[in-house]
């Protein structure tokens, strides 16, 4: 049941993309960096099949992909930066013993994102969930606009890309998507957070020999 839907779903974005072209990957791509919880999954692989088939540019989706998701992303960090962070300022100091923040916090959320801001930011693309979220925290922290920027395009581009040949390549077997996807994501997520705790680990072993 679950896996017809998936499918049905699936042809139908392949559809939408087909009468859009790539201002559908455009669109969808916004969307699914911004709020609202949609998968890039059903924007991408189809696209790639069309690849495929020689109906698309793989570069231009690419490109197209990387823009839309961050777009998005600027949209929530632009809100964290100048709603989110006085929304955050008021409630620390009206509730803040309640809500167990105070401004200690804060400021080493600020610094966190000041030492690490690039490596969580290209790393959080690659986790579902995460990858529409990682830019409220930088918001918040007033991380640096251009880095915010590049390493979210860097993140971006890498799932992009993944996903991109993995509808070039096994575009045309949907079962054999519909039951390896989800581990596919997951081993991801896993590896990214994986090359982020070493990071920190080196990074924290580094300041100590320095």
């Amino acid at each position: 049941m679950i896996t017809e839907l998936v499918s049905q779903i699936a042809s139908f974005i392949l559809s939408v993309i087909n009468s859009l072209g790539y201002l559908g990957i455009l669109i969808g791509m916004i969307i699914e960096s911004s709020f609202f919880p949609f998968p890039s999954e059903i924007i991408l692989i189809p696209a790639g099949a069309l690849v495929s088939q020689g109906k698309m540019s793989f570069i231009l989706i690419l490109l197209i992909a990387v823009l839309g998701s961050l777009i998005g992303a600027l949209i929530n960090f632009l809100l964290a930066l100048f709603l989110g962070r006085k929304l955050i300022e008021a409630l620390v100091l009206k509730y803040g013993r309640i809500l167990f923040i105070d401004k200690d916090k804060i400021k080493r959320t600020d610094v966190y994102f000041d030492k690490h801001g690039e490596i969580t930011t290209f790393i959080g693309r690659l986790i579902p969930v995460i990858r529409q979220l990682i830019s409220l925290p930088a918001g918040f922290a007033k991380m640096n606009l251009f880095k915010f920027c590049l390493f979210t395009s860097l993140g971006a581009g890498l799932w992009s890309l993944i996903l991109i040949l993995l509808g070039y390549f096994f575009g045309a077997n949907s079962a054999w998507l519909n039951t390896n996807l989800n581990l596919i994501s997951f081993l991801i997520a896993i590896l990214a957070i994986l090359v982020l705790i070493v990071y920190l680990i080196r990074y924290k072993k580094f300041k100590k020999k320095s």
